[in-house]
């Protein structure tokens, strides 16, 4: 069985990621902390809420806060955090004293609607109960201390005997799937199987139960339109798509069930060949925060969840560890450089709930043709809150667990998948290894692996652009080396930019192309480069420049043309516009937004 390397024994040291695990660990934990004590969250744990009164908890609210102490947790573990292990010890307080005596646990039902518990699938009552469960399992792992741990396994047996036992519940499965992955890190922390056998049953049985009738949406929307072993296509909404295959490939895995790892393939497949954005970011639509048909990604109204963004991550690692194909972790890597680090500012201190790849402040209000609403959708600039806040402690989580995602290993050998400057310490069949990267990537493309342990096998990942190049063989994108104790490996990745083309089918790209340089989409923005960025064409040879930037990292420089109007007063003619040329600036993806409200352009025109 392929065995993922905890991110606790994988310190990230410097480069590219250190940063942003510094910024998150300085800044973004205690800010998205800050917004969730001004907006209620954190008092509504206090269960003190009268009707009347402001800040009436949200069915969601217990999930916004379980993912912020989650993160706390691993940045617990990763080095003391005194402020924070008190803060998480008065919230695990406050779930003790106010759980049921049976064991249940929900901010909403108990203080707004006590007598409706269990009876409505759309209200994330086991959402919560999922996100509650992996904040337990992380502060057990990072102090050792079992009260939460304990709590959430009350929890977990009251929902086993009323779903699985009773079949008491006005459902059989949830309506915003996520406890199925948190019952498997349940039963890999406590060993006991019925946790293991919860989940199992919850997948099993979506998509087979008329009680599981969706209020205000079709089957689709909640993944619930045949059994999973049936689904071939990504449907209804994104994040909850991504959590429920995550759970699926845990199981297909933890169960040896080759009929649901083979589901997991075909959605996996589905995804990224035909509905994921060049960026990673996934769900075209703001109608059901969803997925549509194959190929259409639009940019300007792309929803692409910053959640969503992470349960394909969440997805793709879990398929990592089902087989070492290197597909998985390419997608990995292109969610790291675009999708995810775009939800975020470069102050760590506001955030993207969607990520659009087109931005045109001019064309959103109420007098134009894309309206407004609500602060989330469309937006120009980041929020520090939002009503709905499940991105924030999301992104938190993800990064401060980050080191997670580098390596993975079987009897056979060992696998890298990421490239980051770090130092791993771990056992490989039952022996010490230590695995040491010095690199800058993705500044650079150099990468020194030095590996210190018993004879065995490193396999590295081949970045995908560098594969047809590669001088050696490749075993599913990865270049095998046997190691010794002491051996030394040196890569060094072709990082010159390069011009990218969408599928034929995906139309809202035709004729245009994207910029990538690395594993990073590049953009431009209208403070650079001025307003209707649609009339600039690349030229046909850009000539890139690089040019290093503390604030941007890697800045391109493009020869490129604007087009001006012949006649400013013709609205049609046959006159054709006029080419001025310029020298465009491109910035990666992932840091506009950052200078005020301005235009942006992924997909752009070539002459």
């Amino acid at each position: 069985m392929i065995e993922k390397i905890p991110f606790d024994r994988v310190e990230i040291s410097g480069g590219f990621w250190k940063k942003r695990q510094e910024l998150v660990r300085r800044v973004t934990i205690r800010a998205v902390y800050d917004r969730f004590c001004d907006t209620g969250r954190l008092e509504a744990f206090r269960f003190s809420w009268r009707e009347g009164e402001k800040n009436r908890p949200h069915i969601f609210w217990d999930s916004d806060v379980a993912k912020w102490i989650e993160s706390a947790a691993y940045l617990i573990q990763k080095g003391p955090e005194p402020e924070l292990e008190r803060i998480v010890d008065g919230l695990v307080e406050e779930i003790e004293t106010h759980q049921w005596p049976d064991g249940y646990f929900n901010i909403y039902f108990t203080v707004c609607e006590p007598q409706s518990r269990f009876q409505r699938r759309t209200d994330h009552e086991l959402y919560c109960a999922g996100h509650l469960i992996e904040a337990a399992v992380a502060y057990y792992q990072a102090t050792g201390k079992d009260r939460f741990l304990r709590c959430m396994c009350r929890y977990a047996d009251l929902i086993e005997r009323v779903f699985m036992k009773e079949r008491s519940a006005a459902f059989v499965t949830p309506g915003h799937e996520e406890i199925e992955l948190a019952l498997v890190r349940l039963y890999e922390a406590t060993g006991e199987a019925r946790y293991l056998a919860l989940s199992k049953f919850f997948i099993d049985m979506r998509g087979c139960c008329e009680e599981d009738e969706y209020e205000f949406a079709g089957h689709s929307y909640s993944q619930s339109h045949l059994p999973v072993r049936e689904q071939k296509t990504a449907e209804g909404h994104a994040v909850r798509a991504g959590y429920l295959y995550s759970g699926m490939a845990d199981i297909a895995r933890m169960c040896g069930d080759a009929e649901l790892k083979d589901a997991c393939e075909a959605l996996f497949r589905n995804i990224t060949e035909r509905r994921m954005y060049i960026t990673g970011a996934t769900g075209s639509s703001a109608v059901g925060e969803a997925f549509t048909i194959d190929y259409d990604l639009p940019n300007l109204t792309a929803y692409a969840e910053s959640c969503a963004s992470i349960a394909l991550a969440f997805f793709s690692e879990r398929m990592q560890r089902l087989e070492n194909d290197a597909r998985y972790a390419d997608v990995i890597e292109r969610i790291l450089y675009n999708g995810l680090l775009s939800s975020i500012s470069l102050d760590g201190k506001s955030f993207f709930y969607e990520n659009p790849l087109e931005i045109n402040p001019r064309l959103i209000g109420r007098d134009s043709s894309i309206r407004r609403g609500g602060s989330r959708y469309p937006i120009t600039q980041r929020l520090e809150v939002f009503d709905c806040s499940c991105c924030p402690p999301n992104i938190t989580r993800f990064i401060a667990s980050l080191g997670g995602l580098l390596y993975t290993a079987d009897e056979e050998r060992i696998c890298c998948h990421q490239f980051m400057e770090s130092a791993a310490a771990f056992e490989h069949n039952g022996k010490p290894v230590r695995i040491v990267q010095e690199t800058d990537y993705p500044r650079s493309g150099a990468v020194r692996i030095r590996y210190f342990g018993e004879r065995t096998r490193l396999a590295v990942r081949i970045p995908p652009w560098c594969r047809p190049a590669y001088p050696g063989a490749l075993d599913r994108g990865y270049a095998v080396f046997k190691v010794v104790d002491g051996s030394e490996i040196s890569l060094s990745f072709d990082m010159r930019p390069r011009i990218v083309e969408a599928h034929p089918m995906v139309s809202e790209n035709a004729g245009r192309v994207a910029v990538m340089r690395g594993p990073v989409v590049y953009c431009m923005e209208g403070v650079d480069n001025g307003a209707n960025l649609r009339a600039v064409r690349l030229a046909a040879d850009p000539g890139f420049a690089e040019e290093y930037d503390e604030t941007f990292g890697t800045v391109l420089y493009a020869r490129a043309f604007r087009a001006a109007a012949a006649d400013e007063n013709a609205l049609y003619g046959e006159t054709p516009a006029r080419r001025e040329a310029f020298t465009a600036r491109l910035i990666p993806y992932h840091t506009f937004a950052n200078r005020g409200e301005t235009e942006m352009l992924v997909w752009m025109m070539r002459e």
